[in-house]
């Protein structure tokens, strides 16, 4: 046995563990909008569409650069807003799920394509932050306290996974852009199943 072959089959299993928990989960985590704080800072670690989704981002930071941010802000701007105001897409949830597959294949394009990237991950971003504008009712301080909360576990999660993969390299980057492609289709899927 060669001594790649043990960490080869750990990543297979980890691999395997992980797709098939995530056949056996709903496309998303999407729920109401209120509960302060802490339930604010858990939805982007416990939502499986939106955790993906954010590391997804920090990849493109990576490859693209940290400018790329901003576009992502100003998706989750525009799509919390729309969300809030009563804007909906049909098969929303389903929606979520199949941007974490484009934004995953366009990391994966990367020739140069900064514009088409930009195009995809506001958009990606757009749609979950919709479903969360929609989901936004209760008290002014419970609203303030989610979204806070949401922010700041997004920004920790974004910026870890930006930091690392830029420590990591580019062929982490694509690893994970190819495993985003292939989950947010199973996150799509799973519904159906």
């Amino acid at each position: 046995m060669t001594a790649q072959a043990p960490r080869q089959l750990a990543l297979a299993a980890a691999a395997g563990l992980g797709l098939s928990l995530l056949s056996a989960l709903p496309a998303g985590a999407h729920g109401v909008a209120t509960g302060g704080l802490v339930a604010g800072a858990s939805h982007p670690l416990l939502g499986l569409d939106h955790l993906l989704l954010l590391l997804g981002v920090g990849g493109a930071a990576a490859l693209e650069g940290p400018s790329v941010l901003l576009v992502a802000l100003a998706g989750a701007l525009g799509g919390s807003l729309f969300g809030a105001f009563g804007g909906s897409l049909p098969a929303a949830e389903v929606l979520a799920a199949l941007a974490v597959s484009a934004l995953g294949v366009t990391l994966l394009m990367r020739q140069r394509q900064s514009s088409l990237l930009a195009v995809v991950l506001a958009a990606a971003v757009a749609i979950h932050a919709m479903l969360h504008g929609q989901e936004a009712t209760g008290t002014a301080a419970n609203l303030l306290g989610w979204w806070c909360g949401a922010g700041l576990a997004s920004t920790a999660v974004v910026m870890a996974s930006f930091l690392s993969l830029r420590q990591l390299g580019t062929s982490w980057t694509l690893r994970l852009a190819a495993g985003l492609g292939v989950a947010g289709g199973l996150l799509a899927l799973a519904p159906l199943v």
